[in-house]
């Protein structure tokens, strides 16, 4: 009788305890809690994630199931709204464990987690989702603010588990051998249908055209993919999907007009509140990059804000906003800027209308203009044009020695035993597939050749935009005189290291780049040696090694064309 008793007590109190548990341990309407696997299973460790859309997060707090309270060690994010923080716990004993996203001692989310208990819900693309998708997104490709964050492709930065906490998620250890190899146009859909998948999202996209001149890309009806909803599926139905969604998407869904909601994307207005990192900038030439990281202005550095992108040879590399690398510019055939992922409802996309932050200001916008609201956004205590003039000649820096890893890819090509390259014709030479694609560098090169622009004229834009320097305009003059003998003096400084065509390397300073600008002009052949593609001038020691040249018919074809790199206009499709 006695021990009928006492284990009836111990079941009422095991009752009352889970019940307690689920009477008041509920996610946040602002605040969500997230785990890694979905499922806890025994002798595995779980990473516990928890973001917020009101205030930054500073503990992540564990209840075990005999009452124990522990602050587990956590790692937040840097990069501002949405907030998220971060922590990993041992594997779990029996029973189940109550977790706690907290802001100082107030609990803004909680979690019930325990072995065999399956914390996916039912879920839909709301805020909390899309602030999920932002903290993962950031977290995937976060480093050093002087870091390289560089990549041969997606598939080593999605098998870290420092990066990807959506790392075998689903329990079936299934990024083992996932393919992740996105070009420049798939990167952002790769990324989003990626994460659908993980989490049990419906996830779209639409055939488009490119457009032509005067005209910008249009699209079909959406695709509406459902496989994932609800279901935790393998990586072979996800690759499926992604083989269709690559061969449908190409730079045209990114280029659409900003008022067509027959679209993927919809565009936002310039404001902190609304580009959070997943956010995709189109250029009007078909390049598009996914925002990674706000990184906050102190009295030493500029503001930054970060994005990575995609290649044809499949390499990922973080760039920094300027206006070498977010190309910008009114345009009738295409519709750039920042856009979003437009919401799914209901198995529905939203039209403009009925999404809050749909904006279409940037349609109205001077490219000047553009840039300026950006940097305002990015310097709210304004800029010193000495800070502001390094951060420009250091992302010019960075965009070299991407294009450095760029040409050597095409080297390792003709070391393999590649063949002569065909070189399609006229404006195909920037939008094309095969060899040409992965190893030639036109579209990178005329973004290289604006960059350089942009460098030489920003002592001219301190002198034309003062108020942005927080200047007078007689100090303003002043200011352009000593910011071009800083640039006088850092040019000769900062250097780029290639390997020539008998392997060994070779140093140039940017002063010797700039000094080459016109043979950057057709500098994106890749059946030129190494040392053409960097402006060696024959008769030089530098150009001695070189042993391959393109063929004279395609040598006539660049001179043809040069006019566009010159100009850097790229032309109407």
């Amino acid at each position: 009788m006695k021990r009928s008793v006492f284990l009836a007590v111990i079941l009422l109190s095991i009752l009352w305890h889970c019940a307690g548990y689920a009477e008041y341990c509920t996610q946040g309407e602002a605040t969500r809690i997230w785990i890694t696997p979905q499922k806890s299973e025994p002798e595995v460790p779980v990473k516990i994630m928890a973001v917020s859309t009101v205030e930054p997060l500073t503990n992540i707090r564990m209840i075990s199931p005999q009452g124990e309270t522990l602050l587990l060690p956590t790692t937040a994010g840097t990069g501002g709204l949405p907030w998220h923080i971060t922590a990993e716990t041992g594997p779990l004993g029996n029973g189940l464990y109550q977790v706690e996203a907290q802001s100082g001692d107030r609990t803004l989310a909680c979690l019930i987690i325990g072995n065999g208990h399956d914390t996916r819900d039912t879920a839909g693309w709301d805020e909390m989702y899309e602030a999920f998708y932002a903290a993962w997104i950031e977290k995937l490709f976060d480093g050093g603010v002087d870091e390289d964050i560089s990549f041969p492709s997606l598939e080593p930065v999605l098998r870290d588990p420092e990066r990807n906490f959506l790392l075998n998620t689903l329990g079936l250890e299934e990024d083992a051998a996932l393919s992740a190899t996105p070009d420049c146009a798939d990167f952002p859909y790769f990324l989003r249908s990626y994460f659908a998948w993980k989490n049990g999202l419906p996830f779209s996209y639409r055939q488009c055209n490119r457009g032509r001149a005067g005209k910008p890309p249009s699209c079909e009806s959406a695709i509406m993919n459902t496989d994932f909803v609800q279901r935790v599926s393998p990586a072979s139905k996800f690759r499926a999907m992604s083989i269709r969604l690559m061969d449908a998407v190409h730079s045209g869904n990114g280029r659409t007009a900003l008022d067509d909601e027959q679209t993927d994307f919809y565009p936002v207005a310039l404001q902190r509140e609304t580009l959070w990192p997943g956010t995709v900038y189109a250029d009007p030439y078909g390049h598009t990059l996914v925002l990674t990281k706000w990184v906050e202005q102190t009295g030493s550095r500029p503001g930054l804000l970060f994005a990575v992108d995609a290649q044809p040879d499949n390499s990922i590399a973080r760039k920094r906003f300027w206006e070498g690398t977010f190309l910008f510019t009114s345009t009738d055939s295409a519709g750039p800027g920042f856009k979003r992922f437009r919401p799914i409802v209901d198995h529905r996309l939203l039209k403009n209308g009925e999404i809050p932050e749909y904006s279409p200001e940037q349609a109205e916008l001077p490219s000047d203009v553009f840039y300026a609201r950006m940097h305002s956004l990015l310097n709210p205590a304004g800029l010193d044009a000495g800070q502001a003039y390094e951060a420009t000649l250091a992302a010019l820096v960075e965009q070299l020695e991407t294009r450095v890893r760029s040409v050597e890819n095409g080297e390792a090509y003709f070391r393999r035993g590649g063949a002569t390259i065909p070189m399609p014709k006229g404006a195909a030479i920037f939008e094309t597939i095969g060899p040409w694609e992965d190893f030639s560098t036109p579209s990178r090169d005329m973004r290289l050749l604006i960059a350089m622009d942009v460098l030489l004229d920003f002592p001219a834009k301190v002198q034309q935009y003062p108020r942005l320097f927080h200047l007078t305009p007689t100090a303003a003059r002043q200011m352009r005189k000593e910011i071009e003998q800083l640039h006088n003096i850092l040019i000769a400084q900062k250097k780029i290291r290639y390997i020539r065509s008998n392997g060994e390397p070779w140093e140039l300073s940017v002063a010797d780049i700039l000094a080459r600008r016109a043979a950057f002009e057709m500098a994106y052949n890749p059946n030129d040696c190494v040392e053409i593609r960097w402006g060696a001038e024959p008769g030089t020691e530098e150009y001695v090694a070189c042993q391959r040249r393109a063929p004279a018919a395609q040598i006539k074809q660049m001179e043809s064309v040069r006019a566009w790199f010159r100009d850097t206009e790229r032309p109407p499709r």
